[in-house]
Formats: C-alpha cells, structure tokens, sequence
C-alpha cells in the first residue's frame, strides 16, 4: 500500500507533467496566426479563443489601448476564478496530512506486524487490506487532493494562448521596454526566475523526504519554460510571469488560511 509521501508526491509529479506537456505544445503551435472571429470555425476557437480575445481588447480599451496590461488584467481575472478549485485542493492536502498525522502510528503497527513477511504475497495482501481498512476508518484519501484544478486550467491555457496569438492588434503594440509580438531576451530570465520562486514556495511545508523527491522539478519547470519563451513572442513569457507571480501570492494565502491557522479535522478523528 502507497505511504501518503509517495501517493502525494505521483500527484504533484502528474501535475507538473501536465503543465510542463503543455507548456511544449504551446510553445510549437506558432503556425496558425489567422486572427479569430466570430466567424472562425470550431467549438474551441468560437467558445473559448474568440471570448478571451474579446475580453483581451475590452481590457486593452480600458487602459488606453494598452495590451500589455490587458494580458496582466485578465490574466489575473482567470486566475481569480480558478483560485476557489486550487484553494480546495490546498485544503484538501492539509486535511489528508493532518488525517494521516492521527493514523500513522497505527500504521507503523501494521508495517511492523508484516516487516518480516515482505516476500509472502498472502501476507502482503492481508497487510494491504489492514491499511485500506485503517483509511476507510478514518476517511482517509490521499487520492482525494486530485489533479482536478490542473485538468481545468489545462484548456482556460490553450484558450487564452491562442487568443493572445491570433488577436493581431497585440503584437503591433509594446509594453514596457519591449514588443509583445516579438521575442525579448529578459523576459524569458524573468518567467524563469518566477516558477523558480513558485517551486520553492509550493515546497515549504512538504516533508524533508519529499522535499528531496521534487528537488527535480523545482528546476525542470523554470528550465522549460524559459527555453520555451527564447524565441516565442514576448507575450507568452509576459503572461507565465504574471501566472507564476498569482500562484506563488495564492500559495502563500493558502498557507496563512489552512496552515496556521490549521484545518479542521472531524471529531471522530480525535478518538
């Protein structure tokens, strides 16, 4: 049976692959620069691409045609209306953690009564079944945090990418020191520095054992997302930075709601 370290730790990897997966998709789909309209085919494109470019130049019109600010400002409008499903799942892990702070020394009472009896599969299924009837006791359900948020944000991604690229008037504008629809050789650094920070902040209250497992990935990610901004517009790096910068805000929050000031655990777990 999976310890919480291991079944906590394939989540947050199956996260992290799932965005570095989009991030490398993202990055090759330069060719279709047709600019979207109401007209253009395809559910996607009409659904999702056209409303994000809408909302794009509303924005930009709010702010004296700047569409540098309008990709910040909705950007974080996005980010605000997915915050309640990774909020929930920050909670959820605190949750998971403090369950299995109760259990786990009836769970070092299992492993020690099979220790001896690793290669006796029958014993390692009566073992298996002991814990898994130790979880369902408590309600415990590592499984429970889930990739849910990640899994949604995936397509709002790819739809406000696309916006961004096929909305021609961004990338006749600049921002800043810089042109949004050519590339800038700092704002890569930037977005990399940035999801460097926000892998060291997720990383804060992880176990010392866990902490070594994603030691990785605290790199990969920065890594892949600047090689990824060489060369592309300056609006994708624009809009990772301003991503990263809401994660590592919103991871923080979380931590002073749930962590802190703690998460309540049902009362029939302090038994």
């Amino acid at each position: 049976m999976p310890n919480q370290t291991s079944l906590f730790t394939f989540l947050k990897r199956s996260s992290i692959f799932i965005l570095l997966f989009s991030v490398l998709l993202l990055s090759g789909c330069q060719a279709d620069h047709t600019p979207i309209s109401n007209e253009t085919a395809g559910f996607f494109n009409h659904f999702v691409v056209f409303p994000f470019s809408m909302l794009i130049k509303f924005a930009a019109s709010l702010f004296s045609g700047s569409y540098g600010v309008a990709i910040i400002i909705v950007t974080f409008l996005v980010r605000l209306l997915l915050m309640p499903f990774m909020m929930k799942q920050y909670k959820n892990q605190q949750v998971m953690k403090k369950k299995m702070a109760i259990i786990q020394p009836e769970m070092k009472k299992i492993q020690e009564k099979y220790k001896t009896k690793k290669k006796d599969p029958e014993s390692q299924r009566l073992m298996q079944q002991e814990t898994l009837k130790l979880y369902q006791t408590h309600g415990y359900n590592p499984l429970a945090v889930g990739c849910l948020p990640i899994l949604i944000q995936t397509p709002i991604l790819f739809g406000f990418y696309f916006a961004i690229q096929r909305t021609p008037e961004i990338a006749a504008h600049s921002f800043l020191w810089f042109d949004l629809g050519s590339p800038d050789p700092i704002m890569p650094l930037i977005a990399a520095a940035v999801y460097f920070l926000q892998a060291k902040v997720s990383q804060i209250d992880m176990p010392a054992e866990q902490q070594k497992q994603m030691a990785m990935f605290a790199y990969v990610m920065p890594i892949m997302m600047g090689a990824a901004s060489f060369g592309a517009a300056a609006f994708l790096p624009l809009y990772w930075t301003i991503g990263g910068i809401f994660v590592v805000l919103q991871t923080l929050l979380a931590r002073q709601l749930y962590r802190e000031k703690g998460t309540a655990v049902p009362k029939a777990l302090e038994n």
